[in-house]
Parts: structure tokens; C-alpha cells; sequence
């Protein structure tokens, strides 16, 4: 008599996965609770940069975070988010919920593309291997379309581009390929490539600050594609990326001392003083905690700039509560360095401060917001950028995206070099200058809210933190 055998499998087996990395995240939507938003409630194991991620997947398909709740105590993370989309309205497209629950729930490569304003960076079927390179320079008039130029003549395709100038400094990530090939840019013109824009980049207007120990100044650094390996190329990446290299300039300090008249969008008048973001860090002492506390204008993305540079700075969020109410938005964070310890001196405090401050700041442009589509050709964003320089244009920001028909969408943030207000008269000019090129105005002075927010009531430290918990777990009690 024959015997068969079969594999023996452990019935735990299929268990296994969760009791290493703990149970699967959760994810669950409510559009009953409540009539003008939708509740996002989050419940999975505690990892570091946990809120960091969740946040960063909002952001990406353009939610915005009216109100939130999280606490991470004994290795759980639980989130309650009250968001919209980008009308104001619940999240009722499937589509955007499959994505945030399989992105946050699992792995993000797994994760179905979506296809939004700022979901996709760029589509690596569509231009090939590209070549990511960063810089950051003391700003200065004109030095955006000094580069754009510099690589037109070096004959680079410029795929995609984002630039943020802040406190005199200027960050910018652009990805490249070989003009004639479309293709990834070898390792020897590379060199010659960042050799060159390391000369306009050294060029200043002091000549103190051409040094390179100069806090100002930083080499063209060439990088893989950001992203790769982790995560798709998503705008969000890059805009924390922007953060870092700003922080890494120190662009929170009193920027260098420019030709009278001259601005780079860092002057304040008075109401724009009164707009200023408001940071204080406290000690709570018996916890071990420091407590964040921020409040400025809301817009969007607010939680995801100061929740970057809170993970950038090394500091553990352990809990947390935003909201926003009547145009200004009030955030606090329960905060821990890495090493499980609180600020403690005060130069750490002030530090901090001063890079939330900067956060908050960075994205927020005084000025007008011209649009652009044209067909893409090498040499384009430096013709358009010429323009702007000519007629006397500062670019505050800029983002540059290739589209799959082969056009490209271009937005500048953009202000007088001397802070005026930029005349309608001579954009229309800059218009007929620019022949075939579709260009669009809009104004992006933020309306200023009604009236500022009440202050809060002062407690002792203790007080602070007991209330806080008691709101927190009251919170997530009531959605979970």
C-alpha cells in the first residue's frame, strides 16, 4: 500500500505577518457624522514618522485638514482627521478613498495612482531616466532665470522644476534629461554641468557671502530620483525636500543685507506683521514633554509644512490637536527630541521656534500668480523667465510639469523687484511678448479673516497637558 504525503502548514502561519509587524493598519471614512466634512479615523501600531505619513497622503490628494486629533501612547497610533477636498466639499470619490486606505494601510507602492494636481510628480514611462539635481543659493534678482538659462545652453531638457525663494535664500529640485536623447545625463557632462551652475550660484551681490563656508551658500548636489525606491516622485516629496534645503540655509535667520530698494519678498508693513505665524514651546515637566503651540492664518497645507519640520528637527510627536476656525488655524504638539527628552535650554526652544516660523512662512507668497501652458521645448522656461526678469519680475516660486501630450504647465509666484505691486499694464505686455504661450493672472493676496482669534486663557503647565489629554481622549472616544 502506497502512502501519499503532503507539506504540513502551521494554521498560525497565516497569522505570522501580524504578529511581527503588529495588526493591519485601519482606515475608515464617515460622511454621516457630520454635514460640511468627512471624518478620517486611523487606529494601527506606533512607528516613528507615522503622523508624518498619513499627513503626507492627505496632502497628496489635496485634502485639507480642518480639524485633528492624535495621541500614540502605548505603541498605538490612533488619528481623527476632519477633512475636504479641494472644493470644500466631503470626500465622496471612491477613488481618492481606495488610495488613502491601501497607501496608509499598506505598502505605498501598492497603492492605486491617482491622477490629481499634485498626486504625480512626473511618469518615468513618459520621459525615461531622468537626472534630479538640487541647489541652494543666497537669492538674489534673476538668479532663477540665470539657471534656467545656464542649462538651455548646456543643452538640458528641464522635465520638471520646483523653486522656493524665502529670507533671501533659494531652494530648488529640478529633474533633467540629455537634450538629443531624452535620457539620463552621464556621469562626466554631469560634472561640467554642475560645475557651471556652481559659478552662477557663487555670484552675490555682497562678496562676503561668496564664501563657501558661508552658511549661504551650498553646491549643486545631483541625486537619484526622489522617491525612487520608497515611493513614487510625488509633489509632497519634493516640497518636504524644499523644506530641507531651506533649513539647511538656515533661511530662518535675518537674510544678507541687499541694495537699498531692492526686495525679495522679505520686507513686512504692518499688516502683514500682524499675520506673522505665533510659535511658543512650554515645558511640561512631569510628562517629559515640550508643547508646540502655533497659530497664524490658515491655508492649506499648514499641517503638513509644520509636522515636516517637526520630523526634520528630530522631535517625536506623541500627540497633537489642530483646528481652524474664522481664517486662523491653531495647532499643538506634543513633542519629544529622538532621545526621549524635552527641549531644555532655551537656545533649543528659540531654534525651534524660529524653523516653524520659517515653515509657516515659506509657502506664503505676497504677489501675483501667473499660469502658463505652452508645448515644451528646450530652452522654454529660460525664455519665459528672461521675460520676467526684464520687465523688472521677481520669482517668489515656481513648479514645472511635463504633461503626457508633451505640454507643460508652469506657475510663478512673482512680485516688483523694488515690493510694488505688479501692474496689470505690463503683464499684458509680457503676454504679447510671449506670443503662443497661454498665460493666466490671479491675485494671491490672501483675504484677511474677519476678526483675529480670542486669546487663549492661561493655564499652569500641568493644567495644559490634563486638559489637552482630556480633550484628545474624549475626541477619539466619541469617533472611534
Amino acid at each position: 500500500m502506497t502512502r501519499a504525503f503532503s507539506p504540513y502548514f502551521d494554521p498560525e502561519f497565516d497569522s505570522l505577518s501580524e504578529r511581527i509587524h503588529g495588526p493591519p493598519c485601519r482606515v475608515t471614512f464617515d460622511n454621516e457624522s457630520l454635514e460640511d466634512c468627512t471624518i478620517v479615523k486611523i487606529d494601527c501600531v506606533k512607528k516613528q514618522g507615522q503622523l508624518l505619513e498619513v499627513v503626507q497622503v492627505l496632502t497628496e490628494v489635496n485634502l485639507t485638514i480642518s480639524k485633528g486629533y492624535i495621541s500614540s501612547d502605548a505603541g498605538w497610533f490612533m488619528d481623527v482627521f476632519h477633512v475636504k477636498d479641494e472644493n470644500g466639499k466631503k470626500v465622496s470619490d471612491q477613488r481618492v478613498i481606495n488610495y488613502i486606505q491601501q497607501a496608509i494601510g499598506s505598502n505605498r507602492g501598492a497603492a492605486s495612482k491617482i491622477t490629481t494636481q499634485t498626486s504625480k510628480l512626473f511618469d518615468t514611462d513618459l520621459h525615461g531616466e531622468l537626472t534630479a539635481i538640487e541647489m541652494t543659493a543666497t537669492d538674489r534678482p534673476g538668479l532663477f532665470s540665470e539657471i534656467s538659462a545656464a542649462l538651455a545652453d548646456l543643452h538640458c531638457n528641464i522635465v520638471e522644476a520646483h523653486a522656493w525663494s524665502h529670507n533671501a535664500r533659494l531652494a530648488c529640485v529640478a529633474y533633467i534629461s540629455d537634450q538629443s536623447s531624452d535620457t539620463r545625463i552621464d556621469d562626466h557632462r554631469l560634472a561640467a554641468i554642475k560645475h557651471h551652475l556652481n559659478t552662477i550660484l557663487r555670484a552675490s551681490i555682497t562678496p562676503e557671502n561668496t564664501s563657501p563656508a558661508s552658511p549661504q551658500y551650498k553646491d549643486v548636489k545631483s541625486t537619484g530620483l526622489i522617491g525612487a525606491g520608497g515611493s513614487e516622485g510625488t509633489m509632497t516629496t519634493v516640497e518636504r525636500r524644499l523644506h530641507q534645503l531651506l533649513l539647511s540655509v538656515q533661511d530662518f535667520d535675518v537674510p544678507p543685507v541687499y541694495p537699498p530698494g531692492i526686495s525679495l519678498g522679505m520686507e513686512s508693513d504692518g499688516d502683514q506683521e500682524g499675520e506673522k505665524a505665533s510659535v511658543l514651546i512650554e515645558n511640561c515637566g512631569e510628562k517629559g514633554y515640550s508643547i508646540v503651540t502655533v497659530q497664524c492664518k490658515d491655508r492649506r497645507r499648514l499641517m503638513f509644512d509644520t509636522v515636516c519640520t517637526l520630523a526634520d528637527m528630530q522631535y517625536v510627536i506623541s500627540h497633537a490637536s489642530v483646528d481652524s476656525h474664522g481664517g486662523y488655524a491653531f495647532q499643538e504638539y506634543f513633542v519629544r527630541k529622538i532621545d526621549g527628552g524635552a527641549l531644555s535650554t532655551e537656545s533649543e526652544k528659540q531654534h525651534a521656534m524660529k524653523c516653524l516660523e520659517a515653515a509657516v512662512e515659506r509657502r506664503v507668497c505676497e504677489g501675483i500668480r501667473l499660469e502658463l501652458c505652452a508645448n515644451n521645448r528646450v530652452g522654454l522656461l529660460s525664455d519665459i523667465t528672461r521675460v520676467l526678469r526684464e520687465n523688472g519680475l521677481v520669482v517668489l516660486r515656481a513648479d514645472l510639469a511635463t504633461k503626457m501630450d508633451k505640454c507643460v504647465d508652469i506657475t510663478f509666484y512673482v512680485r516688483d523687484v523694488f515690493g510694488n505691486n505688479v501692474d496689470m499694464e505690463l503683464v499684458k505686455s509680457m503676454k504679447r511678448e510671449m506670443g503662443l504661450i497661454d498665460l493666466a493672472v490671479k491675485n494671491e493676496k490672501v483675504v484677511k479673516p474677519e476678526s483675529p482669534p480670542a486669546v487663549k486663557p492661561r493655564f499652569s503647565i500641568g493644567d495644559i497637558f490634563k486638559s489637552q489629554m482630556e480633550r484628545l481622549s474624549h475626541s477619539l472616544v466619541t469617533y472611534m
